[in-house]
């Protein structure tokens, strides 16, 4: 029987980025892998928010399944596992590049008005000038040209006004911290990290300090998007 797979994308992809994972799992796995409010074709879903997202989530997995997040799907994933719909579906998490959140109240809230001031801007750029200013987004950098070319592709598949939202609505400063709570996960998980990615390469350990069953895997070469430069190595780290 086919293992069940979600896949939660970062922001400004859309479930397509997924495919080169979805690939290397081959027939064995059975991959969801949704549009996220705010992006392609769950551009324009309202309201873009957590508790939306996560009734979405509810409604779209099967039974039981891993989820896999990357990035701002990582955090939504870590959210999903402390959600009471969700409580006994997740037999396994993959996060990749995640972080819990902001842990402070007040970094949290000037992360929120510095979002704020981003998704302003956005609403008045075109998808192709936000794509490429997103591109150059100092945690994203390195990227080898056919995973840069493949990404801008996929972020040609979104709405400015629609990335506005979610940013608005699910980005680091909008949702609450789950550092304090990540005890509670007691699910499996991996946490996936590039070398190339410093920043949260020291998140992910961490976060493997206080979650009861993690394991921490560093990809050598590879920056933030370990997905997108190396699918096998982030399939085979998939239960199976």
């Amino acid at each position: 029987m086919a293992r069940d797979v979600v896949l939660l994308h970062g922001f400004t992809h859309t479930g397509a980025s997924w495919n080169p994972v979805v690939a290397a799992l081959g027939e064995s796995y059975r991959s969801f892998a949704p549009d996220i409010r705010g992006h392609g074709s769950a551009a324009w879903r309202a309201p873009v928010t957590l508790e939306a997202v996560l009734d979405d989530l509810a409604a779209l997995a099967p039974t039981r399944f891993t989820l896999v997040g990357y990035s701002m799907g990582g955090r939504i994933a870590l959210h999903a596992a402390l959600a009471p719909a969700l409580q006994g579906r997740i037999d396994g998490l993959v996060l990749i590049g995640a972080s819990p959140g902001i842990a402070t109240a007040a970094e949290r809230e000037a992360r929120r008005a510095a979002d704020e001031r981003l998704a302003d801007e956005v609403d008045r750029m075109t998808i192709e000038q936000f794509a490429e200013r997103w591109a150059r987004t100092p945690v994203l950098a390195g990227q080898p040209a056919r995973v840069a070319a493949a990404v801008h592709a996929d972020r040609l598949r979104n709405q400015p006004a629609a990335l506005a939202g979610a940013l608005r609505g699910l980005g680091t400063g909008a949702l609450p911290s789950v550092w304090s709570r990540l005890s509670e996960i007691r699910t499996p998980a991996a946490l996936i990290v590039g070398d190339r990615d410093q920043k949260f390469g020291t998140i992910a350990a961490e976060m493997a300090l206080e979650l009861p069953d993690a394991s921490v895997a560093v990809v050598q070469g590879a920056g933030h998007a370990v997905h997108l430069e190396s699918p096998a190595r982030v399939a085979a780290a998939i239960p199976r």
